[in-house]
């Protein structure tokens, strides 16, 4: 799944917000038109969050409808939809990486989550174990105390290989070895890349960085210096920016080692080439999907009543294992136990790979890494020195 680009600066934001127009939101194509007896809780997801468009149990259970809608992921892009672009009076719900709390605080655009209305929140041990206050994953879903966001999906990125090419590789080396000079891609993203390259300088003592999460701009600098070295001496054959763009690099063999999520691998395999997603030692680019309740002092509490039904329902078993097995994804602890009981919904294959899914993500948070930050304090330094490697 996309995590993010931080395309602009601050001040540039500022600026285009002062001039965006109120359609930008309202532009986007709706996955899911129908409008149940009570109306419809308009969610915005950047593409993971659809199972597949069957919300039929939600809207049995509540007699509400879904409207979802397409949403972009880069922070600035977000801010922009709700701020200039309308989202905040026609969203009810945000479903995006998490770790945007800051600025969507500071600019009122997300209300204090309520768990309380979540009957299924206390049931997710996965909150408990990686989310909870005073752990790295809390940064992805709360802010200064208070919670905000409904983690809907956990998972840990490094990079994938093909193994007929290169044997098995398990370490992010690998993406600068000169042995695959020419045959190595990467995303365009600082907050992927740029991130997992940090962590690996670090970890093999080739550079000192205190915090790969949040550099000082010369840790920043001294990042993109390696990179932009190992891209003058051809190590890289393409810079990606889209899902099927990096699929196709796989499937195509284009490369054969490439900065990529887990779900490009499974997208590979299904076209029979044996792709593999690496177990790097140096660790995981660890991160999560937030849920957030869009502010909205006009909506009506039976419009929140039912934002907090469809948040729920996203904390929930059959959501959860729908997710695992369309994304390979971790959701949630119900995910797999559902799937195993419910053969009517999932076969017993299916159960099974939801159960794997899960077990595979759960090695990755316990091996540790780096928590992708969405929004460093020194972003405009991290979006200057990028477009710096970009343009090298």
């Amino acid at each position: 799944m996309d995590h993010d680009r931080t395309g602009v600066t601050r001040r540039d934001f500022v600026k285009r917000v002062a001039v965006g127009g109120a359609g930008a939101a309202l532009a986007m194509a709706p996955w899911s038109l129908a409008v149940a007896a009570k109306g419809a809780v308009t969610l915005a997801d950047v593409g993971v969050g659809d199972p597949g468009g069957d919300w039929s149990r939600f809207t049995a259970a509540t007699d509400w409808n879904v409207k979802l809608v397409a949403m972009g992921n880069a922070p600035s892009a977000v801010l922009n939809v709700l701020i200039a672009g309308g989202g905040a009076q026609v969203y009810d719900i945000v479903n995006i990486v998490g770790g945007m709390q800051k600025p969507l605080v500071e600019n009122k655009l997300i209300e204090p989550l309520d768990t309380a209305r979540l009957p299924n929140w206390g049931k997710d041990a996965y909150i408990r174990d990686f989310l909870a206050p005073g752990k790295p994953g809390f940064d992805f879903i709360g802010y200064q105390g208070k919670v905000y966001g409904v983690p809907t999906v956990l998972q840990g990125d490094s990079f994938a290989y093909l193994p007929e090419k290169t044997g098995p590789l398990e370490s992010y080396a690998a993406m600068f070895d000169p042995k695959w000079k020419g045959f190595v891609a990467l995303e365009d993203n600082f907050t992927t890349t740029g991130q997992k390259t940090a962590l690996y300088l670090q970890k093999a003592r080739l550079a000192s960085i205190k915090d790969p999460a949040n550099m000082a701009p010369s840790e920043i600098k001294t990042v993109i210096d390696f990179l932009i070295e190992k891209k003058k001496a051809g190590q890289f054959r393409v810079i990606w920016s889209s899902f099927e763009q990096a699929v196709n690099l796989l499937t195509s063999q284009e490369v054969y080692v490439i900065d990529c999520w887990e779900p490009m691998v499974f997208a590979a395999k299904k076209k029979s080439v044996n792709a593999v997603y690496a177990a790097p030692k140096e660790g995981y680019l660890l991160w999560a999907m937030a849920a957030y309740v869009v502010r909205n002092p006009k909506r009506a509490p039976e419009q929140t009543a039912a934002a907090y039904a469809l948040l729920d329902f996203m904390l929930g078993g059959w959501y959860g294992a729908k997710i695992t097995l369309l994304r390979g994804y971790m959701t949630n602890p119900q995910a797999g136990p559902y799937a195993k009981a419910n053969q009517k919904d999932f076969s017993a294959t299916e159960a099974e790979e939801v159960a794997a899914i899960e077990s595979n993500v759960r090695k990755k948070f316990r091996a540790g890494g780096t928590w992708q930050n969405r929004w460093p304090t020194h972003v405009e330094v991290y979006e200057s020195e990028w477009a710096r490697f970009k343009a090298a």
